[in-house]
């Protein structure tokens, strides 16, 4: 299922929005620009490796920046165009009507609280390994979450594939992010049985952003 729009009728522009999705895709231009041994090395850089953030409570001399400033750049690194593409889509989607709701330098808070939490879970799941992750997935499914608390009767156009035909469905947001959540911890269970990460996928970090954007606004929701 591919989302399209909600039927939100926002009263701001969503800036803050806006501004970290062009962000997201000036550093993938970036990426890209780099020659392959370059690429990597920022890859391995700033992209979040769990085994880091344990060398810290070790004697192998690792810095607090080392451990944890990854926990924040590795979400303005993605694995390619596919990878950008559909997170930016799903920000787009659900970031504006979440930002209208909480306000521009709010929404900006909360969206790398939600990055850094899911980073943060994804390091607990992953104890040790040496498997960078990056991606801005984290911080967007905080923004679902937080989407799924304040609005869970808006229609979402979808986009569904049916073998070599597309249609277009209107779905509860409640039902689609829902049913997007429980596809993360199925996934996320499947792969602990695996030994971690399956298909490169950092599920763990979808659950734990997912789970803390919509906590994070409970409040907001009451008033």
């Amino acid at each position: 299922m591919i989302p399209l729009k909600v039927d939100i009728l926002r009263t701001h522009a969503a800036i803050c929005n806006g501004f970290l999705i062009i962000v997201n895709v000036l550093v993938f231009f970036y990426e890209v620009s780099l020659p392959p041994r370059a690429g990597e090395s920022l890859i391995y850089t700033f992209g979040l490796i769990p085994s880091h953030t344990g060398l810290l409570f070790s004697s192998h001399g690792t810095t607090f920046s080392q451990a944890f400033l990854p926990m924040v750049t590795s979400m303005f690194l993605h694995g390619g165009w596919m990878h950008l593409l559909g997170n930016m889509l799903f920000l787009w989607v659900f970031g504006g009507s979440v930002e209208d709701a909480l306000g521009h330098l709010q929404y900006l808070i909360f969206y790398f609280i939600s990055g850094v939490g899911a980073a943060v879970v994804h390091t607990i799941f992953n104890w040790g390994s040496d498997v960078p992750t990056v991606g801005a997935s984290g911080a967007i499914s905080g923004v679902m979450g937080a989407f799924i608390v304040l609005f869970p009767r808006a229609q979402v156009a979808t986009l569904i594939p049916a073998l070599f035909l597309f249609f277009t469905i209107r779905i509860p947001a409640f039902l689609m992010l829902g049913y997007w959540f429980f596809l993360q911890i199925f996934s996320g269970l499947v792969s602990l049985g695996v030994g971690g990460q399956q298909g490169g996928v950092a599920w763990w970090a979808h659950v734990g952003g997912f789970l803390l954007g919509a906590v994070l606004v409970v409040g907001e929701k009451r008033r």
